[in-house]
Order: structure tokens, then sequence, then C-alpha cells
């Protein structure tokens, strides 16, 4: 079985048919427009070949009107029709007629987009002579917001997503006096416009029927994107009102499956989506006037990645087809639909397959495979991803974002549920969920995703290169270790799981969480947001033992006070820093006195910093002194609190010159204790012993980890990760038979638990 999201099939399409539209009304308008002519057809035989199909073709609509894509259809019929309505103009009306009343009235055309249909409202409103205001969510880049703003449109940029920047160019169109909502998007009481440009879209499957059967063929299957399904609504009432009808492939990104979504569930669904190379068709909600068409004729359903999409768009500019990513995705789609051989229904020798290649070619950023999931590539794949924490040091961290996007995209090809957690902009973490069949216990994997900085990486900090080290089979780079290894082996045992199909009665958590290396920032914002499991492992490197403890820790900041002055009158100056060594004194005596836990030793303390004075010619007024303490579980932040405040007293006592602010705890971080006993830790041990062939160690760590803040919110956690070298240092490798064997022992562990 396959880990990835199944193809969605309707059986009963076949047999189901609905009314032609009045698609000559509307050629003969796009025909009345400058520079009208039909978009080529390209045959693709070697494709046809390797598939085993009688034909291939794709219809290229890189160049519509001058503009790289087929909106421009569909904008331009809904523009037309929506302001004939508005100055109670006939549909019969000339182009000219229609530009002078618009004119006359001051019309305003509204709309939103992730890019083609904007621009396309906007070239409309050039042509009337009219304005037009465009709105697009924030993540749209600056290249297609200036393409938009180069056919005169005012663009308006909206804080959140694609669906919020329809919700404000709607409030805007019903504020401005004579504005009008050109939206292919159908909600509740907006229904004619976005029927119109379904009506509009029209043009380009009667001319790809032209040029088929112009070759002495017949289309059997057409393959069309989806967005908000406007123009998918086009592709099936066109090809379920021919006499033959055609079978209909949808294509969706794996980030934006809201026709999936509701197809699965037999009702319109809205989807959270991610970011995706196929900008235009990252939408969360099917349009209401098109849901109930697709829902019944709809014949298929696939979801591609960004990188299968990519993969496309390369093999048809090889064959001087220049596509974008969503024009891409029909190729992806067909690509993926005939490596299964179950849909020969839609695929066999006789088919002619057309595919609606619906952007022409532009800029993005290059995708990475999602495919992955053997844990050395995986492995690969997260080290190769720049992730290094911003706030850590003094060299500028990129932050988790782009690995985020990764995960997110990695999840979703799987159609595995996952979370961003993101309270703080720029720093998210991904919760991956594999539900369970009920009844059972739930169980997080949880491990980092950011790394320390690259800049004192010797070699290529990115490259996840294999190699060779001490004898050993070992994957190199900032992070391989630290944790993105382990990262990865939990990813890889959830891949396994649901590719054989065998999904345990709990849930299954991987939590990839940002900024342990600095505040743990990420573990914190998850269980903020209220995720628990009945227990977790945390996957950081332990050299395949068993972590069950590991001290805490507690930075005391305290403020010795001085009399500033100037140096040359030591009658006025009291030396703050020559003061605070009656301080530093008494923490070498007290250190002696720290306890001791059974498991984790003795606690201990240093002090990493001293602050102090402006300049040598002046008295210092103040010294800050920062103690660390790692601490074990008899000790508290009240515990040491208190102890440095008695100490701070005997020394005034002793020297009453001696002044000081109160201590402040400047951070804290609980101690982490598992008993040896616990039912987690005695699972991990007998699947450790199963893979490794001897039973594994169990002890205590002296790094602190998250383990600790989800042992706090009540999930009993154990340390369990791979063997490597290298943490924070010139040169990090994790060992690949470790990873192999961690991944099996994350895949035995989760269904024993979890069952």
């Amino acid at each position: 079985m396959s880990s990835r999201r199944p193809i969605y099939i309707n059986s009963a399409a076949a047999t189901e048919r609905c009314e032609g539209s009045q698609a000559g009304a509307v050629t003969k308008f796009h025909q009345s427009l400058p520079n009208y002519a039909p978009t080529p057809l390209v045959p693709l035989p070697e494709l046809a070949a390797e598939l085993g199909v009688r034909a291939v073709f794709v219809k290229d609509e890189s160049d519509r009107f001058g503009l790289p894509s087929f909106k421009v259809l569909g904008a331009s019929w809904g523009c037309f029709r929506a302001i004939a309505q508005h100055l109670e103009l006939p549909p019969t009306a000339s182009l000219d007629e229609v530009s002078t009343g618009a004119k006359a009235s001051a019309i305003t055309l509204v709309a939103a987009t992730e890019g083609n249909h904007g621009r396309a409202v906007a070239f409309m409103a050039r042509l009337l002579g009219i304005d037009a205001q465009i709105f697009v969510p924030r993540s749209m880049d600056e290249r297609t917001r200036g393409f938009i703003a180069g056919e005169g449109a005012s663009v308006v940029v909206s804080p959140g997503s694609y669906d919020q920047a329809v919700y404000e160019a709607s409030d805007r169109a019903n504020q401005l006096p004579s504005a009008l909502l050109i939206q292919d998007t159908a909600f509740e009481g907006y229904e004619s416009v976005p029927a119109w440009i379904v009506e509009g879209y029209s043009t380009m499957m009667n001319e790809a029927e032209q040029q088929v059967a112009k070759l002495g063929l017949t289309t059997t299957v057409m393959v069309t994107p989806v967005g908000v399904g406007s123009f998918a609504h086009a592709v099936v009432r066109h090809c379920k009102s021919r006499k033959t009808p055609v079978s209909v492939v949808a294509v969706e990104p794996n980030s934006a499956p809201c026709l999936f979504k509701s197809l699965h569930a037999g009702k319109s669904v809205s989807v959270e989506t991610s970011s995706t190379i196929m900008d235009g068709m990252n939408c969360g909600t099917v349009s209401t006037t098109a849901w109930p068409d697709l829902q019944r004729l709809v014949d298929a359903c696939v979801t591609v990645s960004s990188y299968e999409s990519h993969a496309a768009v390369q093999l048809l500019t090889s064959k001087s087809v220049p596509a974008g990513p969503c024009g891409g995705a029909s190729l992806a789609a067909l690509r993926r639909l005939g490596t299964e051989t179950s849909h020969s229904s839609l695929l066999h020798k006789d088919s002619v397959v057309v595919l609606l290649s619906t952007e022409g070619a532009r800029e993005y950023s290059l995708p990475r495979d999602v495919s992955v999931e053997d844990v050395v590539g995986l492995t690969q794949t997260l080290t190769q991803i720049n992730s290094s924490n911003p706030t850590l040091s003094v060299s500028d961290g990129v932050g988790e974002r782009e690995i985020a996007d990764y995960l997110s995209a990695w999840f979703a090809h799987r159609d595995i549920e996952f979370h961003r957690v993101e309270p703080v902009a720029g720093r998210p973490s991904i919760v991956g969920v594999l539900r369970g069949t009920g009844g059972g216990k739930s169980l997080m994997f949880n491990g980092h995703i950011d790394t320390v900085s690259l800049a004192s990486y010797e070699a290529d900090p990115l490259s996840g290169a294999l190699g060779s080290k001490d004898g050993k089979d070992v994957v190199f780079g900032r992070g391989s270790l630290d944790m993105k290894g382990g990262v990865a082996a939990a990813l890889a045992a959830m891949s396994s799981i649901k590719a054989s199909g065998r999904i345990p009665r709990g849930d299954i958590i991987v939590a990839a969480v940002s900024d342990e290396e600095d505040a743990s920032q990420g573990t914190q914002d998850i269980l903020a947001a209220g995720w628990r499991a009945d227990a977790a492992v945390v996957a950081e490197p332990t050299m395949n033992a068993i972590a069950t403890a590991h001290k805490g820790f507690v930075w005391i900041e305290v403020d010795i006070l001085g009399v500033a002055a100037h140096g040359s009158d030591p009658s006025a100056g009291v030396d703050a820093i020559l003061h605070a060594g009656w301080f530093l004194r008494a923490l070498d005596q007290y250190q002696a006195k720290l306890p001791v836990d059974d498991l984790l030793g003795r606690a201990s303390m240093h002090c990493g910093l001293i602050r102090g004075g402006e300049e040598p010619s002046s008295y210092p007024g103040k010294c800050t002194v920062t103690v660390e303490f790692r601490t074990v579980p008899a000790q508290s932040e009240e515990s040491i609190l208190g102890d440095i405040s008695a100490m701070l007293g005997d020394i005034t006592k002793e020297n009453p010159r001696f002044q000081y602010a109160d201590p402040r705890i400047a951070m804290s971080r609980p101690t982490q204790k598992l008993a040896i006993d616990h039912p987690l830790v005695e699972k991990a041990i007998k699947c450790g012993t199963a893979i490794f062939g001897s039973k594994p160690v169990v002890q205590s760590v002296p790094f602190w980890c998250d383990a600790a803040l989800l042992g706090q919110a009540g999930i009993p956690s154990i340390i369990f990760g791979p063997a490597g070298a290298g943490l924070h240092s010139k040169e990090e490798w994790v060992e690949v038979q470790s990873l192999e064997q961690m991944a099996k022992v994350f895949t035995r562990l989760a269904l024993d638990y979890c069952n």
C-alpha cells in the first residue's frame, strides 16, 4: 500500500449528463476582443506511448490576449455581463456600448485574486477605460502584484489569506458607489457573476474540441485544475453535455484539497490551506455554484505535490510549452493516474486525453520532493533546509518557516491531518496526527526543527550528504543529529504505519517544534494550544539509549550595587565589581552544599556572565552576575531564590557597605524524571531490544530538552534518539544504521503503545 492520499473515483459520473451552455455567444464575444486567436493544442506522443493511450494533447494557455493565463476568458465575459446588466444593456450589446456606459457611470471593478484572475479583471478594466481595485493575500509575491498594477489597477494587500481577500473585496464593492464585484468565487447572494465567469471559460473547451476533431479524433478524458472550482465547473458542463460524454479528471494541490475533501465528505467543506507553488489553485472552499455539478460530474479527483507540478513544468518546457505550476498540474495528475492500474476505465489504449494547461511560465521557488519517506532520505532533505534559530546567537538565523512549509506539504501529500501552530509570527511548529481507530492511548513524538548557527560549521552545513565517518555510513550537516534525524525517524514510522494499513486504536502525533535551541517557544506553543498525549518520546540524540531523566536549569540575575563616580574620587565612589567578589566567594562555598539526586547526581552551578562598568576611568555603579543552576528535583525556583537572598543578607551583615537588588529569575526550566518501571519505558525497552538485538541502556542525559516541559504538562516522556557526533560543533553527523534502527523502533513502539 501507499502512504499518500488516494485518488477519488466517482464511477457514477460516467453516466451523468448536463445541458449545454450558450457557448456560441461567449465565443463570439471573445472573437470581438482585440488580438483574439485560438491557443495551441500541442501533441505529446512520447507521453501517450508511456501511458499506453492513443493520444495526449496539452491546451497551451500561456498567451491569451497577451496574458499568461486562461483566466481572462472568464473574467472578460463576467465583466462584460455584469456591466451590461448594471447599465440595463442586453447581452448582445457591443464592447464599445458597454465601455461608453461604464465610463459614463464611473464604474469600478473590484476583485480578489491569487494572481491571474485579478490581472484579467484589471486587463478588462483597462480595455473598457474604467478603474479596478484588486485585493491580494499577503503571501502574494511582489512580482505578481506588479503585473496586476501594470494593467492600471490599484492593488490592495490583505493581511490574511485569499479567502480573507475575497471578503474584503466584497465589502469594498458594497461600500463604493457604482462598484461591481467580479469574483469567480460564489457565495450566498452572489451567484450570477461567478456563473458568467464559468460560461466564459467554455471558449477554451470549444477550441480544443474543434482542434482534436480536425485530427480525426474525439476527446475521451479532459484533465482540469481546480482552485475555487469555477473553471472546473465550466469543464464538467462542457464535457458532460457532449453527445459522447467526456470523462473529467480534477486536480488540486496536496495542500489545498477542498474539492477532494468535499467529495469524500459528501458535502461542501472548507479546508485550511498551506504553501504551494500552484498559487492560483491555493483555495480552501469550493464555489457554491460549482459544487453541485462537480460532486455529480467529476469522474476522478487527484491531488499532486508542488514537486510533481514542477517536474511536469520541466517536461512541458522541453516540449516548447511554456507552463507555470498551475499549468503543469494537469500533466502531474495524468502521470499519477497512469501509475495506478486500477483506473484503467479512464486510461486505456483508445483514450484521447486533453490536458488543460491554464498558466504560462513564471518564476517560482523550486520545491522539494515530499514523496521521500525513508528515514535516511528524510534526514538528508530536512538537513538541507536552513532552519537556524534567529534569536539564539549573534549570527542571524532564518527561522523555521521553510522547514515548517515542507513538513506541512509532507503531511498533506499523505492525507495526514496537520496543524500549524504559530502564535509568534515566523516561528511555526507543525503538529501531524495519524488518527487512530478509537479507544487506544495516544503517543507523541516530539522533535525540534530549529538548529544552532551555521556560522561555526566548517564544510557545507546544508549538504545533507551521505559519507563515512569512523567506518560508518553517516549523513553530514548542521542539525543532522540535533535533531532532524530523530524527527525523520518519527516521520518515517508514521508513514510506514499508514502505508501498512495497520492503524492503531490510539492517535500517533508528530510535533515538529520551533525554538528548542533557545527558549523552547515551540513546545510551549503547542501545549498552550491544547495538544496533549498519553505519553511522549522526545527524539533527541541519545546514542540509541533510553533517557528517563535530565536536570533542569534556573538562571538567576543579581545586581550588586555601587556608587558611580570619577576614578580620581575614591571618597565618592563605591566599586560594584569589587563588591561582586564577596558574592562570588560566597557562591563558591555554597556550591558544595548543593543537593544530590539518586539518578541525576549532584546539582551544579556556575557564573555564566558578569557585566559591569562603563569605562576604566569610572567607578562602576552596578555589576550584574548571572548564575546558572543545573537543578535536580529537590530544588525549586523558590528554594534557590531563598538561598541566594539569605547569602546576600549574610554578606551585608559582614560588610555593611555591600548593597544589592533582590535577585531575580531570568529563565527557568523544570527537571525531567520518569520512573524506570513506567509502562512507556518498559515498552521502549522491549521494542529497542527487538530491533537492536540487545537491551538498550536506560540512563539520564546531561543536557536539558523539551521532555521536561511535556512532563510538567502531565505527559510522561522519555528521550530516545539516534547516534552520531558533533552537536553544535564544526562538523556534525548522524549514523545511517542508527537512523534505520530508530525508525523501526518508533514504528514498533507506536503500534504497541497505541494499541
